[in-house]
């Protein structure tokens, strides 16, 4: 079985974490644990939109991050004997995360909830939402409620 797992380093990414280490898998099992470094996009109607490029130097940082933070949560589950893979990918995290349960032939997806609704969701997105809606295999949405409201 492929499971893929996606965080962001919020409180709310590390529910599927918990939920995978609270788990038995079958045998064979893989965990791939992922993070997506987004491109930052400028406001549709931006009058100048290279005043929202981020300097190289930032966002080798973010990448950095992103790759401290997959690689800390690897070890977590590796600790516990289960066998985990990495990927960092940049981008859209909606679609990233789609895209690599796709290429990777995940089974499942596991992701975390801020459980944002109205206007709050309108204007943040879901990730969530956008994964269950496009992913190729079953995915669930795990939520922390004293973490995540």
């Amino acid at each position: 079985m492929k499971v893929l797992i996606a965080v962001d380093g919020s409180p709310c990414s590390s529910a599927p974490v918990n939920e995978v280490l609270r788990r038995p898998w079958p045998q064979g099992t893989v965990v791939r644990v992922m993070s997506v470094v987004e491109n930052p996009r400028p406001p549709p109607n931006a009058f100048w939109p290279e005043a929202y490029m981020v300097p190289e130097p930032v966002y080798q940082q973010v990448r950095e991050n992103a790759e401290a933070l997959v690689a800390k949560v690897a070890g977590s589950l590796a600790a516990k004997g289960i066998s985990v893979e990495r990927a960092v990918r940049q981008g859209d995290a909606r679609s990233g995360i789609v895209e690599e349960a796709s290429e990777w032939g995940a089974d499942l997806i596991l992701v975390g909830s801020h459980g944002y609704t109205g206007v709050k969701r309108l204007l943040m997105g879901s990730v969530a939402h956008y994964v269950v809606s496009h992913a190729p295999c079953s995915v669930e949405v795990v939520r922390d409620r004293t973490a995540c409201g």
